[in-house]
């Protein structure tokens, strides 16, 4: 009775954008989103406090995206079931380990407060686009833009409570910061329970099956994450790092990675809606274009005008991930989960992948070295926008 009501419902509703439910997903990614960006800014002190090499610091991100590798199997089974509580713990269960990471007393606890995060993160971000997708209706652009900038404004604001916190409370003091994820979950249980969640899928597949009907725009897909991972790792991993290291100001840090955020809120909000009318190809490909140009200057250049490139970094590297959500969706038939839990693993392993690599060179060759061969490996992902399926324009 509930599960016919629930698809009615969504059949009533299919083809309007619904703006308040999209939003309320949206402060839900970012507030969880607050929590898990709290690892880059803290990183100098983590360093210091536990006398890590670059090489072990890029591994605390890759520790939090190993979790990812079970994306697909978490997808399908959200294709299949109620997965409500999924979405709503997720908050309260990022929220903990996040708060504690300043009271690590050695490597190996902090290796696994970030793999529990990482657990969290992945419940979270596999099906919650879906509903996102669900609720758009054909404006899937608009909606994972709006999504997005929750998590982008997340990431924005994040480094910022982080470096806060740690100045009033101390590293190993601001953990009573929990306190506002456990009653964002709280919230969630509270505004969610009318929202249909049921599974989309009306026949098993298998996760392999899914991968073999997506994998015509995954693979393109997956190529880009591979070269827009270097870029991607160099910014959201070790920028607060790179401007320590040239500035001596853990400040000057925070606010650099807040400015590549804040212009990446921009992008995302630009790109989707953009790509709704003029194709996703186009986008991306004038974005893949852009990241790489302007990440030299921001490695070549000081000053203000430094400032200048990173905004603009922000704002191209950024925007691309709202298009290719909007796109997996499009190609994703009856497991949108699925297909969805495919391209987060992707996303997730070669972020975390590539940023030991880059801490790798950072040890070897140094920061701004690794910088620039970073955006020179940005520019490999280009030839595959074209080997997207075509996309129109949907107004």
């Amino acid at each position: 009775m509930n599960s016919s009501s629930d698809s009615s419902r969504q059949g009533d509703e299919a083809g309007a954008f619904q703006a308040g439910r999209v939003l309320a997903l949206s402060v839900c990614h970012f507030i969880h989103d607050v929590y898990s960006s709290f690892l880059a800014p803290l990183l100098p002190l983590i360093i210091e406090k536990l006398s890590l090499t670059l090489t072990q610091a890029g591994f605390l991100s890759t520790i939090m995206q190993i979790p990812a590798l079970l994306n697909p199997y978490l997808g399908e089974l959200a294709d299949r079931i109620n997965f409500r509580y999924f979405v709503i713990l997720a908050p309260a269960l990022t929220a903990v380990p996040m708060s504690l990471i300043g009271l690590a007393p050695s490597y190996g606890v902090l290796l696994l407060l970030l793999f529990t995060t990482g657990i969290s993160v992945s419940v979270f971000h596999v099906p919650t686009p879906t509903l996102i997708a669900r609720f758009a209706g054909p404006y899937k652009g608009k909606g994972m833009s709006w999504f997005m900038t929750g998590g982008e404004l997340a990431r924005t604001i994040g480094p910022l409570v982080a470096v806060g916190a740690v100045t009033l409370l101390g590293l190993e003091g601001f953990y009573p910061i929990m306190t506002f994820g456990m009653l964002t979950s709280v919230w969630l249980f509270v505004s969610l329970r009318q929202v249909p969640m049921s599974g989309t899928r009306t026949a098993r597949t298998s996760v392999r099956g899914v991968w073999q009907e997506t994998k015509h725009v995954m693979m393109p897909l997956i190529a880009i994450l591979w070269a827009r991972g270097f870029m991607h790792a160099c910014m959201t991993a070790f920028l607060p790092t790179f401007i320590e290291q040239q500035t001596g100001n853990l400040w000057t840090g925070g606010l650099s990675l807040a400015l590549f955020e804040a212009a990446g809120v921009a992008g995302i909000m630009a790109a989707g809606p953009l790509s709704d009318r003029i194709g996703r190809r186009r986008v991306l490909f004038v974005s893949l274009v852009c990241a790489p140009i302007s990440l030299l200057f921001v490695t070549l250049v000081g000053g203000w005008w430094r400032y200048a490139f990173l905004l603009i970094t922000g704002f191209s590297l950024l925007s691309t991930t709202p298009v290719m959500l909007a796109m997996v969706q499009e190609h994703a038939g009856q497991n949108p989960s699925a297909a969805n839990g495919w391209y987060m693993m992707v996303s997730f392993l070669a972020r975390s992948a590539v940023v030991v690599l880059v801490g790798l060179m950072g040890d070897l060759i140094g920061l701004q070295a690794a910088y620039f061969i970073s955006a020179g490996l940005g520019f490999l992902g280009i030839p595959f926008v074209w080997m997207l399926p075509a996309q129109k324009a949907s107004r």
